[in-house]
């Protein structure tokens, strides 16, 4: 197990230099494809749409297929967003969705929203992969919190035309002000 750790810590300090294959469902703590979603409809009372923002880290040009969001709720429902968007390798492609509701059938996301949090944004990626369903910055006037979901992603390199899926985290970051 000792050497496992050790290994492990070494592959994550020096990082992956190739595209490496990802199987069907493998889990990844750090993904080449970062996105968000934004959306001026959460905390608000209107039904705006959903805008998507992707980066490439890839050598490769890619299409962004589909996110699929897990709920933890064994009972509620698989949303599928089917994306189909092209992104140049090293650069970044937003697309702009109808409002498609990510915030139903999750424990921590239904507390935090009626705790008068409003999500900023939606996205697999952090500065503190760690932190999740905590309290990450609490000052006197603004505090942050991060709930956690599963995601299956699929992209496709388009020079190869080879299909990576894969499961990773996607973080839901809350903010609010406090009344002095």
């Amino acid at each position: 197990m000792q050497n496992t750790l050790r290994v492990s810590s070494v592959f994550a300090l020096l990082g992956c230099m190739s595209l490496p294959f990802y199987s069907s469902a493998e889990q990844q703590e750090e993904t080449e494809v970062k996105f968000a979603f934004y959306s001026s409809a959460w905390g608000e009372n209107t039904d705006d749409g959903l805008r998507l923002v992707a980066f490439n880290q890839t050598p490769t040009p890619i299409r962004l297929n589909s996110i699929e969001l897990h709920s933890g709720d064994e009972q509620a429902e698989t949303i599928v967003i089917d994306i189909a968007l092209e992104i140049p390798s090293g650069g970044y492609a937003d697309k702009e969705f109808g409002y498609i509701d990510l915030l139903s059938g999750d424990e921590c996301i239904d507390r935090t929203m009626q705790e008068n949090w409003k999500l900023v944004e939606i996205s697999n990626y952090t500065l503190n992969p760690s932190v999740r369903n905590l309290i990450i910055e609490n000052t006197d006037s603004f505090r942050i919190y991060q709930c956690v979901q599963t995601i299956s992603t699929s992209w496709t390199d388009l020079s190869s035309n080879q299909l990576y899926e894969y499961e990773e985290w996607v973080l839901f970051h809350f903010e609010t002000r406090r009344d002095l």
